[in-house]
């Protein structure tokens, strides 16, 4: 089966296959740490973390993965002023904060993560290469800006091409760089405080657009695989990207350029003036699971907008729930029938659909809908009593793999303890003596405790869980 991934440069699916053998090099733009991350910069992760999985767990590529730490922006800068701290200080705290959240939403963990404020030098010298062969130039206050009418390809990203030179603006913000030429290095400014770097420009700091371009040449080469992020990046960001890093190599910057749509909350626009911004610890403190969370931002395809809603959320509660309870059975259900054959057909069936889903732009909707298309016709065969051990095991194996692409910890739920599977065998023998106080008993004990729901069946007990 053949990956296709829809790319943004060239606006249509393409058969994605690395560069260099089997490594699959891919940057994806990471957080500006200056407060926590909301749900919307977490699909961004989230589609990122999905690309990595599938391309280690189904197509067998090695990754190579680096996400970049924005810590020196205006935004951080005025923080750092304001409470009269050190940046390092200030920074820290938002760092620490951001990897407790994305190991919490189980991101597997990336190969790099750089940050900005540690490659000064190589930004400079990244910097000088560009006014030696003549894409920039410094201006009278000091700050360096790149030319972008001396890179004849600008705009092959986005389509912008005609950008209007009104004035020449340094502020990082989207609103005021999509004017004309845009800053990579920016003079020291009574404003900016104590937070500056002393270098043989001056006094200053990086713009933001040269911080990505030289992280992700400094740690995966000149050329790479795939580069992720939101549509919101699309320009300038990564058109400027471009331009940077293709003046300062005379080679393609990036092959594959992956972006994901905006995630909108109850059908309008998340934002600061809307008091609508929401955080994966709002969300945490509020009782609702990192399973269901997870879930939720990877459900939509990556290039369709997600409309966040808690009705949503409490559906994806649900759904993990009885992927839980799914793989639960089984494990531990007590079948004893005959080896099924039309159950390894659809279990065939079912990894071929779910590949070729994921194969066409990770197609996660589709690929989920064939997945639980095939859970539902695994459940009719067990309540026939048709299925035997090895076909359980087979399904087993392969949910637990396409868990793998997830990332839902299901394996976690088959880890019971010991404790529990005997007072199940003693509730078994309390039934037999018709000592139905006692069974009702360890019922009620084994849900207070473990927090899981018996079910009698015609196998014997099993449990189902509460909370995921």
């Amino acid at each position: 089966m053949v990956l296709k991934l829809y790319n943004t440069l060239t606006k249509r699916k393409e058969e994605f296959k690395p560069l260099e053998g089997n490594v699959v090099k891919i940057y994806t733009c990471g957080p500006t740490v200056y407060d926590y991350a909301h749900i919307g910069n977490f699909r961004a992760y989230i589609f990122a973390d999905i690309l990595r999985r599938y391309l280690k767990y189904f197509k067998g590529y090695k990754v190579i993965h680096v996400m970049n730490i924005t810590d020196i922006d205006d935004k951080i800068i005025k923080a750092v002023n304001e409470q009269n701290v050190d940046l390092e200080e200030y920074v820290s705290k938002y760092i620490k904060i951001f990897f407790e959240d994305i190991k919490t939403l189980n991101l597997e963990t990336f190969e790099y993560y750089p940050r900005v404020t540690k490659h000064i030098k190589d930004i400079v010298e990244a910097i000088k290469k560009l006014l030696e062969k003549g894409y920039a130039y410094k201006s009278k206050d000091g700050s360096i800006y790149y030319d972008i009418s001396k890179f004849k390809d600008y705009g092959k990203l986005s389509g912008i091409r005609n950008v209007k030179k009104k004035s020449r603006i340094s502020h990082d913000s989207y609103s005021k760089e999509e004017i004309g030429d845009f800053a990579l290095w920016k003079a020291y400014k009574p404003e900016d405080g104590k937070v500056y770097f002393e270098t043989e420009f001056g006094r200053g700091r990086p713009g933001w657009h040269i911080e990505c371009s030289v992280l992700a040449m400094k740690y995966l080469g000149e050329t790479i695989d795939i580069h992720t992020g939101g549509v919101d990046l699309i320009f300038p960001h990564h058109e400027n990207e471009i331009a940077q890093s293709e003046a300062i190599t005379g080679k393609q910057f990036v092959r594959f350029w992956l972006h994901n749509e905006h995630l909108i909350v109850e059908g309008r626009k998340m934002s600061k003036s809307l008091g609508n911004i929401i955080t994966l610890r709002d969300l945490l403190n509020k009782g609702y699971s990192w399973r269901a969370i997870r879930f939720l931002l990877l459900s939509t395809h990556y290039r369709r907008q997600l409309n966040f809603t808690y009705d949503a959320l409490k559906s994806a509660e649900n759904t993990v729930r009885n992927l839980a309870n799914f793989v639960i059975k089984l494990k531990f259900l007590n079948v004893n029938g005959k080896y099924d054959e039309e159950l390894k057909k659809k279990l065939e069936e079912a990894r071929r659909k779910f590949e070729e889903y994921m194969d066409d732009d990770l197609n996660i909707s589709e690929a989920l809908a064939s997945l639980f298309e095939f859970i539902s016709f695994v459940n009719k065969k067990i309540n026939k009593g048709e299925v035997s051990r090895k076909n359980l095991d087979e399904v087993l194996e392969f949910i637990l793999k396409v868990d793998k692409v997830l990332g839902l910890k299901l394996d976690e739920f088959l880890n019971v303890d010991e404790n529990v599977i005997k007072l199940i065998k003693e509730r078994e023998e309390a039934r037999k003596r018709k000592d139905y106080k006692r069974a009702d008993e360890i019922r009620n004990y084994i849900r207070e405790k473990y927090g899981l729901i018996l079910e009698d069946t015609k196998y014997g007990t099993i449990w189902r869980v509460e909370k995921i």
